[in-house]
């Protein structure tokens, strides 16, 4: 390592931060465009640099203001796409202190008062320089009526002057700036770019890292070379001897590879403690929770990867765990299997993010994960409830058959079972006589004339309180009342403890208003029928207990153990589609 001082040591990031063209790393296109337009004299008046954190942005702009600017250790030469870096200016511009290259930070200064003071000075011709050059960084930051300001100058700035403009988010740039800058889109730099640039730096500072710790570096950069240099120099000051892979998962926070795919296949098994015993050595061992999500989301990736081009695990540069045990793993589980993975750990992650306890969460998504390993994929449930459908339909022929021939009603009930994905999931079954339950709700009175006809029975006069929107006397008649006896005029009824005293009365005056006839309505001690709430009752627990011995059913609590029936509904037309892949949607 290096024996200079603390106090004159600097950053990895800022010692190696290139000068030239040469020294920047994977963005070879935008650098032969920026040399040729150079080398051809065409200077635009203005330039805007895009892409993700950390890939030189602004290293890009202040090696475009030392080559407009210099001019060689002889001080003739004009703009170079090769900057000398030894006259005054390119000095000056590299130790940022060039009266003629201002520098402006839109994320501090957004405001219209901070670019009118810049419009100000660019009348002025340069001190020493041959143009000014302004800088600015995060542009997008600039409020809207501090871009306006600055329009008029952008398209039409003297010819001393030139703007360079730097962003992350080019979409929050009015497009009326856009129109009037040449354009340039930095790349994400690849690992492996990234892993020969940081072993030479590594190299030039006399450290030893491994190659998969340098590997593991350049993935945790995500194409940005400062974060990458950042997280290197950070190695370096923990390691008292060569990095190896080990110092830097810990560093990171990140799960041992082979141990990832040993909890990727205990959760595949469904195997609940292996999974659970697992996570707890990984978080022990100082992997941070959300980390070995985002590990299992990109390990998941990797196999979806592997199952569609299986030449990947062939490439260069694959790690030995990935291409056997990833193989292996890729083979044997079934794409829906992956792409369910896929949305419940994305899903998770973002449930993780947000807890009050990580470890907690993450725990709570691998559960989940485990219990889903046991769910067959959907195009096998399908095939497999066909053929039960299949074998359903016979029994029921049969079933009908005799039913006819002994002068038994036929017909058929539905039942929904709902398995813990909240799918649901239907069955025919033979159907007694359909019970009409009188409608409850309120509805509009239609045209009528004044006298009705008498109603032929007690389910009848409960109907037309319905339909003359008694809606209390309704609820009374079908919950709290027993009918006893029935006959045109008088109605016998033994009504319970929660019927209103006067409900007799009420409803006898109302009966002789509507059919103007008079009506008797009395009281009965005699135990009479049952309410028409508890009729529908048993004929619902009745329809239930069907539903329940279905063979259809049966197949499906079989493979859905936690599944209850959920609903039980009459249905009209055949008691079994012909198409069971269909049924579904019939029902939905």
């Amino acid at each position: 390592m290096n024996d200079q001082p603390a106090s004159a040591y600097r950053v990895l990031a800022r010692k190696y931060r290139p000068a030239r063209f040469a020294d920047l790393i994977g963005q070879e296109g935008m650098v032969r465009t920026l040399k040729s337009a150079i080398e051809r004299g065409r200077l635009a008046h203005a330039f805007i640099l895009t892409g993700v954190r950390g890939v030189g942005k602004t290293t890009t702009a202040r090696i475009l203001a030392r080559g407009f600017n210099c001019i060689g250790p002889d001080g003739k030469s004009g703009p170079t796409a090769e900057p000398c870096g030894e006259c005054e200016n390119c000095r000056a511009i590299a130790e940022d202190r060039h009266v003629d290259v201002i520098e402006m930070d839109a994320a501090s200064r957004t405001g219209v008062a901070d670019i009118r003071e810049l419009i100000e000075g660019v009348r002025y011709r340069p001190v020493q320089a041959r143009y000014k050059i302004y800088i600015i960084d995060e542009v997008h930051m600039l409020s809207t009526s501090a871009f306006n300001a600055l329009l008029k100058t952008l398209e039409e700035p003297p010819e001393h002057v030139k703007f360079i403009f730097a962003t992350t988010e080019i979409r929050k740039v009015p497009v009326t700036v856009l129109s009037r800058c040449q354009r340039f889109d930095l790349r994400r730099i690849d690992a492996d770019t990234l892993v020969r640039h940081f072993a030479q730096i590594a190299a030039s500072e006399g450290v030893e890292v491994t190659p998969e710790a340098l590997a593991m570096i350049a993935r945790a950069a995500d194409g940005s070379a400062r974060d990458g240099l950042s997280l290197l120099d950070q190695a370096i000051s923990r390691a008292e001897g060569p990095v190896d892979e080990a110092q830097v998962r810990e560093m990171l926070g990140l799960a041992d590879r082979t141990r990832l795919f040993d909890l990727y296949e205990a959760l595949m098994r469904g195997d609940a403690g292996g999974t659970l015993d697992l996570f707890a050595d990984m978080y022990e061992a100082g992997a941070d929770p959300i980390v070995v999500l985002q590990d299992l989301l990109d390990l998941t990736h990797w196999l979806v990867r592997l199952k569609l081009m299986p030449r990947l695990a062939e490439a260069p540069g694959v790690p030995e765990v990935e291409r056997t045990r990833g193989a292996a793993l890729a083979q044997g589980l079934a794409m829906p299997v992956l792409t369910r993975n896929w949305q419940m750990l994305l899903k998770g992650l973002g449930e993780a993010q947000f807890a009050p306890a990580p470890k907690q969460a993450v725990e709570m998504v691998l559960i989940r994960l485990m219990h889903a390993a046991d769910l067959p994929p959907p195009g096998d449930l399908v095939r497999q409830l066909g053929g039960a459908a299949a074998m359903t339909a016979t029994a029921s022929a049969s079933g009908a058959s005799s039913g006819a021939a002994s002068g038994g009603s036929g017909g058929g009930a539905r039942a929904v079972a709902g398995d813990r994905s909240g799918r649901s999931i239907s069955a025919a079954e033979p159907r007694g006589e359909p019970h009409n339950e009188p409608v409850a709700a309120i509805v509009p009175e239609t045209t009528a004339p004044t006298v009705l006809a008498d109603p032929q029975n007690y389910e009848e006069i409960v109907a037309l309180v319905a339909e003359r929107r008694e809606a209390i006397l309704h609820a009374h008649l079908m919950r709290n009342v027993r009918p006893v006896r029935f006959e045109t005029g008088r109605l016998e009824i033994n009504p319970n403890e929660h019927a209103p005293r006067n409900l007799s009365g009420r409803l006898a005056g109302l009966l002789g208003e509507w059919t103007g006839r008079r009506w008797i309505v009395a009281i009965s001690s005699d135990a009479g029928e049952p309410s028409i709430a508890e009729r529908n009752a048993a004929e619902k627990q009745r329809q239930l207990s069907a539903a329940e011995s279905h063979p259809l059913v049966r197949a499906v609590r079989e493979r859905f153990p936690g599944a209850e029936i959920a609903a039980v509904r009459e249905r009209a037309g055949p008691a079994v589609p012909s198409d069971p892949a269909t049924q579904g949607d019939d029902d939905a």
